[in-house]
């Protein structure tokens, strides 16, 4: 039986961190770690009253950083499963991630992502390409959809190059054999590089439809920072793992992607393109401001 520590991070998570921690209970976790990135918002004294919860104070790290701070609070665990905190927890979540772990070459869990209302949401993903940039995940087609969509594709159990980390379990074994999660992504694409560099490395990422959560959304929100983090760790992300050439060339579908949103008024993609563009603008906490791709 797998020892496994449910890691929580947390920022300005009032409003949703308790709902979470409810739903835990009797989960059958060994431990439940909740990091706070330096709330200022009631969140401490909502986890503080829940009985069973190790709570680690910490200045705003992101949420790699999070993670990592949470792995070492619970160094007996050999499985650990993350989840955001706008998220309740689905009968059996736990047990059935850690099940699907024990299958030969399976480094990463991930459940099924509903909302509130019960309706499926798209939470597996395939590699980031170039045509995948585009902006034609309408089609539904693998070469040209970045997002694993349609009721077929969800309804057994499968592999997926990546999936989003608001749920998702991993073995020590695979977090040993591949190294922390990248502090320098901050907030965003940390899991894809996570779970893309567990795929080079043999492990593979196993998407389970009998464990569910409940994505509530919410959760620490959208702005322009947070947009501009999202748009410019996209494209560090396959910078790294590709040719400069091909990362200019990335770099050129994103500009043009968030301009085609731009002009059907989405005003954060306007912080977008700044940011791709103006490598000065960008949040300081990404730590890439020097140069116009970003690495």
């Amino acid at each position: 039986m797998r020892r496994v520590s449910i890691i929580i991070v947390t920022y300005n998570s009032e409003s949703c961190v308790g709902d979470l921690l409810d739903s835990l209970v009797g989960s059958g976790a060994d431990t439940i770690v909740v990091v706070d990135n330096g709330s200022t918002d009631s969140t401490i004294e909502v986890v503080e009253s829940r009985e069973g919860v190790r709570l680690v104070r910490s200045t705003n790290v992101g949420y790699s950083g999070g993670i990592n701070q949470g792995v070492r609070a619970a160094p007996d665990a050999d499985a650990y499963l993350v989840l955001n905190p706008d998220l309740t927890a689905g009968r059996d979540l736990v047990a059935e991630l850690a099940k699907t772990l024990d299958e030969p070459g399976v480094g990463m869990t991930v459940p099924r992502v509903v909302d509130d209302d019960g309706r499926r949401q798209n939470s597996l993903r395939r590699e980031p390409s170039i045509l995948r940039a585009i902006g034609l995940n309408w089609t539904g087609i693998g070469l040209f959809s970045e997002y694993v969509a349609g009721d077929e594709a969800y309804a057994t159990a499968r592999d997926a190059d990546w999936a989003l980390g608001a749920a998702l379990m991993f073995s020590r074994a695979c977090y040993q054999a591949i190294g922390p999660w990248d502090e320098s992504f901050f907030l965003y694409s940390e899991e894809t590089d996570f779970c893309l560099r567990a795929r080079d490395a043999g492990w593979r990422t196993r998407y389970v439809p009998t464990a569910v959560v409940t994505h509530a959304g919410g959760g620490s929100g959208r702005s322009d920072t947070t947009h501009v983090m999202q748009a410019v760790n996209r494209v560090r992300l396959y910078a790294r793992r590709h040719s400069r050439s091909a990362g200019y060339v990335y770099w050129a579908v994103n500009v043009l992607s968030e301009l085609s949103w731009v002009a059907r008024g989405r005003r954060e993609s306007r912080a977008a393109v700044r940011g791709l563009l103006r490598p000065e603008t960008r949040p300081s906490q990404l730590g890439c401001s020097r140069s116009l791709i970003p690495r």
